[in-house]
């Protein structure tokens, strides 16, 4: 009676699994169609410029009593905005503290500064829109709509700790999108999990498409770590997900278009050995493959990517093993063979320079990047030789 009574016990077990994972199906989108990636410029830029000392470099202004800031979201502005860029991260007491907000700040073309920063999402309002409770918000990722509206894509938690994170996405509520009137409203939890939307993060921005939509890196951090790929139309309503990787230790991935259709998907990596993963689509992200590692070193830490045009890749990475006291950009025309162009910051093994972003606007690349996550540093590099831009 008792081997009977384990037998159905375990029977009984492996049914709520299944009904799990049913659900977990049935809840999810369905998988999106053939995506068509776009670049920022229609033909190569000379890199020469981008390997010399930036043009300009400094800190970006923090707000008052703040003691941590980490992981920076650049967005590029219209061309008639007052801003070339609007520059999204999370600061307060400290990572996953109570006090933590989402904060902005802009860069001006009329001055050719940042402006004092404001906070533009707060746990407690949001909380109150939602209808439940938000103990922590963590990285932001900004994107402009096909209206000009601007979304962020916030981290935010419960009960628990990063692990049981959900996405948050937030839309533009305010008419205008300067930075003294730039508020935002929720638009849902993005349902990704049968697990009450859970175990999902977000971090590097999105692949620009041909009809105006993206596609949004994404990973999940429930016991193993894997990434996936959203898909969101032009106006920014959730389309479908995909997984990009079967490994179970890849997170944070950078999305990096080879050509409309082939894309691919770097990586941090978990496992010991200190190496960038790596994932491939050959069909506008309705399937992926693994590849090959890169030959680059790593210390589990978080990359971007930027492709400027066509074989003009670009790849903003800690490349020692032990540490994230160096931070490079490195140039590649393959995704797969990397060149050094420019070593940004090189410091002690005590020093963190990490979690890179990289955007291009108004013929110039940008980066910005956390220091030691108390500051937030930012650099530019001008590249003078004439571009033609894509077509709207």
């Amino acid at each position: 009676m008792q081997l009977l009574s384990v037998g159905w016990r375990f029977i009984l077990s492996v049914l709520a699994a299944l009904a799990l994972l049913g659900l977990d199906v049935w809840q999810r989108a369905s998988a999106p169609g053939t995506a068509v990636a776009t670049w920022p410029l229609y033909q190569p830029v000379q890199l020469q410029a981008l390997g010399a000392s930036s043009t300009a470099r400094g800190l970006i202004p923090m707000p008052e009593g703040a003691r941590a800031a980490h992981a920076s979201s650049l967005l590029p502005m219209p061309a008639g905005h007052p801003a070339a860029l609007t520059l999204f991260w999370f600061s307060g007491e400290r990572e996953s503290g109570p006090l933590v907000q989402i904060v902005a700040s802009q860069w001006l073309r009329s001055t050719g500064q940042w402006t004092l920063p404001r906070a533009v999402v707060n746990r407690h309002h949001v909380a109150a829109q939602l209808g439940y409770g938000v103990r922590r918000l963590g990285n932001p990722v900004a994107w402009l709509d096909g209206q000009g509206r601007v979304h962020l894509f916030v981290v935010a938690t419960g009960w628990g700790g990063w692990a049981a994170a959900r996405i948050l996405h937030l839309r533009q509520s305010s008419i205008g999108n300067r930075l003294d009137e730039l508020a935002f409203e929720p638009v849902q939890v993005l349902p990704l999990s049968w697990l009450w939307n859970t175990s999902y993060l977000v971090r590097n921005a999105p692949l620009p498409l041909a009809d105006g939509g993206m596609v949004l890196p994404v990973h999940f951090e429930l016991g193993i770590k894997y990434p996936a790929a959203l898909r969101f139309d032009r106006n920014g309503v959730f389309r479908g997900m995909v997984r990009i990787s079967s490994r179970s230790y890849l997170l944070q991935p950078s999305l990096l278009p080879l050509d409309t259709d082939v894309w691919l998907a770097l990586m941090r990596n978990e496992q010991h050995g200190g190496k960038i993963g790596v994932a491939q689509t050959t069909d506008g992200g309705l399937h992926w493959d693994d590849l090959p590692d890169l030959a680059l070193d790593n210390p589990d830490s978080a990359v971007a990517t930027l492709a400027l045009a066509p074989g003009q890749l670009l790849l903003a990475h800690n490349s020692s093993v032990g540490s994230r006291g160096t931070l490079d950009v490195s140039q590649s025309n393959d995704g797969r063979n990397w060149t050094l162009l420019n070593r940004l910051e090189h410091g002690t093994a005590d020093d963190e320079f990490s979690y890179p972003a990289l955007t291009w606007t108004d013929d110039q690349l940008w980066l910005s990047y956390t220091v030691d996550r108390k500051y937030l540093a930012w650099q530019g590099f001008t590249v003078p030789a004439p571009i033609q831009e894509r077509a709207p």
